[in-house]
């Protein structure tokens, strides 16, 4: 049994499924796939990534405002916690810092990722972090922010073991995309290989970034298999010990996530 930590189901490239989702999920299903994390990047499709998690027990969501979104609604305090109120919403996020598509002034980002870690703290509900080339400031702002009183999970990690580490140290879990099947990606090998699996995640971030041997179309939750067999290698266990460990992780961290209420 495996679970897609982080997919945006709402995006997927349905085209060969006839464009049902029902079709991308059975595919999922027959990979032992069981459970999905929608997760949410702006506020106004949230409605649309609450609706998909409403269709399934085993699908759950999360509200938030990715960090490099700059239309739209930016949320308060208040708003995140509002729209946090549904049943199906388990984490807040995912939310975080992006240098790498953001140029100039990024207090503006600084200022949503501490929204968001203030609307969790008040729900006592997970984090999904996103951060890309700013490592510093992150693990500042998680610390300024005490955001370890909730944990999450860093998702997608394509930074160094060194802030692997400090992450795991704040009670954050550590995930991993089909980016570590890329051929160059020794910097997520590594990090995949040193972190326990008792503090990882695996994800697609479907529809980007598909594994091997799928690299450069559309990511799908059923490709998460691909991920887990290659974090199983790196690591020298059976796929199994890599699912059950991830599976688990899942609804630790997500509060037993199954989304039956």
């Amino acid at each position: 049994m495996l679970v897609d930590s982080h997919c945006h189901l709402d995006r997927l490239d349905l085209t060969k499924y006839d464009g049902k989702l029902e079709g991308a999920l059975d595919a999922a299903r027959d990979q032992g796939i069981t459970n999905f994390l929608n997760i949410s990047i702006t506020l106004e499709n949230f409605p649309d990534v609450l609706a998909i998690a409403e269709q399934s027990d085993a699908i759950c969501a999360s509200v938030g405002l990715h960090p490099t979104e700059t239309d739209g609604e930016d949320p308060t305090v208040e708003r995140l916690i509002e729209l946090a109120q549904h049943p199906k919403v388990v984490a807040i996020g995912e939310t975080g810092l992006d240098y790498y598509r953001c140029e100039g002034d990024m207090e503006w980002q600084k200022d949503r990722f501490r929204t968001h870690i203030r609307a969790a703290r008040e729900l006592k509900l997970p984090l999904i972090i996103h951060t890309r080339l700013a490592p510093e400031d992150t693990i500042r702002i998680l610390k300024e922010e005490k955001a370890s009183e909730v944990g999450g999970v860093f998702h997608c990690f394509t930074e160094s073991w060194d802030m692997a580490k400090q992450g795991m140290d704040l009670g954050f879990y550590i995930s991993i995309s089909g980016i570590v099947t890329f051929k160059n990606a020794h910097n997520v090998q590594e990090v995949a290989t040193k972190v326990p699996l008792d503090m990882m995640l695996v994800e697609t971030d479907a529809p980007y970034l598909a594994p091997m041997p799928y690299r450069g179309k559309p990511n799908e939750p059923a490709y998460v298999r691909y991920t887990a067999e290659k974090v199983a290698e790196l690591k020298k266990v059976r796929l199994e010990e890599v699912a059950q460990k991830t599976t688990n992780n899942y609804f630790s961290v997500f509060n037993g996530a199954n989304c039956y209420k």
